[in-house]
């Protein structure tokens, strides 16, 4: 008895760490929110490191989680502003905490919101950025349409993910992401689904060792 209470505990614990994954909610949703902002730091630098000329830009991070994404493009763009965007209530409240500062100078902005419908008009933006969120949109092709329309013509978008099928670790992940109901794409995938949405000059880079990807593409002036 006691062996199958321990099972249906490790069960209820892996859903419940599934469903965090997917959109953080509670307490416990907002410190899975923070942790994730130490968990992804690397990564997201390296992928940032990718951008150029975003001193006064109009940003957007889709899927903003815990904040600390904003907060690394707000000191990139000192004289432009950044709106981090989330459908969690928890991550919402994570990243207004992460960017309180930067929210009171009136550099910075924190919404709820989802990718499937933009609150934002056409053209808003030069830069849109999404780190660690795709693989769990609702309509990816669709999704990635209306990250092209609120970008201004000539405007950058750039997707960071620490995994990717066919990457140094694609066995684990070939089981993980199934798990999570995760769109596990390969590089080519990246390639095509932006290319198919309509955005220019599109292209994926890779760190040595790692799972990550970095994919960026224009919007054609």
């Amino acid at each position: 008895m006691l062996r199958i209470l321990r099972f249906l505990l490790a069960i209820l614990v892996a859903v419940w760490v599934l469903r965090q994954v997917r959109k953080p909610s509670g307490w416990l949703g907002m410190r899975m929110a923070r942790a994730m902002n130490l968990s992804h730091a690397t990564m997201t630098d390296w992928g940032l490191q990718q951008l150029t000329a975003v001193k006064g830009a109009a940003i957007l991070d889709v899927g903003c989680g815990g904040g600390r994404t904003v907060q690394k493009l707000a000191s990139l763009a000192p004289e432009g502003t950044v709106i981090g965007l989330d459908y969690s209530p928890a991550s919402v409240a994570v990243s207004r905490e992460t960017n309180a500062k930067e929210i009171e100078a009136g550099r910075v902005r924190i919404e709820q919101g989802s990718v499937a419908a933009l609150p934002f008009p056409d053209g808003a933006f030069d830069i849109v950025t999404a780190v660690e969120t795709h693989y769990y949109w609702p309509d990816l092709p669709a999704n990635v349409r209306e990250i092209l329309r609120v970008l201004k013509p000539g405007g950058t978008f750039e997707l960071i993910a620490e995994t990717y099928r066919g990457g140094p670790l694609r066995f684990l992940y070939g089981i993980v992401m199934p798990l999570l109901g995760a769109a596990f794409l390969s590089d080519a995938e990246h390639r095509n689904l932006l290319t198919q949405a309509g955005f220019t000059d599109v292209a994926t880079m890779h760190r040595p060792g790692k799972n990550w990807i970095c994919a960026t593409g224009r919007r054609a002036l």
